[in-house]
């Protein structure tokens, strides 16, 4: 069997485990434990579905960071409202599920399933910067399409997107991109920059849409290409030059905080999946028996003793 990183988005799974799950699931002492259990189901389904050897839970270290927001001080602003939205694209963490987020450490450490974050950086950071050391296929799960620009058939780096729910799954390639977009991978970064991006408070170039920024991108490669073209003028309309020129200042700095770091120091971590050891085994039936994760827990387990008879 050929070998296969899978990286998981792993806020992403937890907060959609957590509105999926009924908040009824509860550990004996009265704790939640929606998000636990919904977590390792996911794992479980994501392991058997895609069959990963490799698997490395992304943290973020840092959901917002300081230096994307000294740079565009929107970002990710609305995620941090006093009223927090009922939903998975919340970054807040509400308190019935911030209990359950060490529980959650603790049992991927159990499992033995590696978690890697890094210091003032997102998650997205970490996935870029794994995804592009890799010398083997990759799997990126998230809801997040900020990680299409990580796609690439040449590397065999796609995109498992969880948008539509767990049991609609789209493995999103080139092709994916290209049709849902009308760019490439590698220009996604300069696509959203471009459009903008409400979810992540960017808010793109004024009158500049889908549309016009994918046929800007195919008319002259990527940003710069595009900024040197509205300098001479040639290739593009007075009007778009106009709304590029006005939006010169946002462009400066928005590709920084777009495009996903990809050299972060990471450590060099074994992310193999294998069966649990009898020690293992221990940790996790304690834990399971502490936090009443039952079926989730067996399901986990089993997940991993077949990894080897692939």
């Amino acid at each position: 069997m050929t070998d296969r990183l899978m990286l998981l988005d792993s806020a992403s799974l937890y907060f959609r485990a957590f509105y999926g799950v009924p908040d009824t699931v509860r550990a004996p002492d009265g704790t939640p434990v929606n998000a636990v259990r919904g977590f390792l189901d996911i794992i479980s389904r994501l392991v058997t579905t895609y069959r990963p050897t490799h698997l490395v839970a992304c943290w973020d270290d840092d959901w917002r960071p300081q230096w994307r927001v000294d740079l565009i001080p929107t970002y990710k602003t609305h995620r941090v409202a006093e009223v927090v939205a009922v939903g998975p694209d919340v970054e807040v963490v509400p308190d019935p599920l911030e209990v359950q987020v060490p529980v959650i450490r603790d049992v991927l450490d159990a499992l033995g399933i590696v978690i890697v974050g890094q210091a003032a950086h997102e998650a997205d950071d970490v996935i870029g910067t794994l995804a592009t050391v890799a010398d083997l296929p990759v799997d990126i799960v998230t809801g997040d399409r900020d990680l299409f620009q990580l796609v690439d058939d040449a590397r065999d780096v796609r995109v498992i997107y969880t948008a539509r729910g767990m049991s609609n799954l789209e493995v999103v390639t080139d092709a994916t991109v290209v049709t849902k977009y009308g760019v490439l991978p590698s220009q996604y970064a300069d696509f959203a920059t471009l459009r903008g991006d409400s979810s992540d408070g960017l808010p793109g170039v004024a009158g500049i849409g889908e549309k016009t920024a994918a046929g800007l991108l195919a008319a002259h490669g990527d940003l710069a290409g595009i900024l040197a073209a509205a300098e001479t003028g040639e290739g593009m309309s007075a009007g778009v030059r106009a709304k590029l020129e006005a939006g010169r200042a946002y462009l400066a700095v928005a590709p920084t905080v777009v495009e996903v770091v990809r050299d972060l120091p990471v450590p060099d971590v074994d992310a193999r999946l294998r069966p649990l050891d009898e020690r293992q085994r221990a940790d996790a039936a304690s834990l399971a028996e502490q936090w009443a994760l039952g079926t989730a827990m067996t399901r986990i387990v089993e997940t991993l003793d077949r990894v080897d008879e692939r």
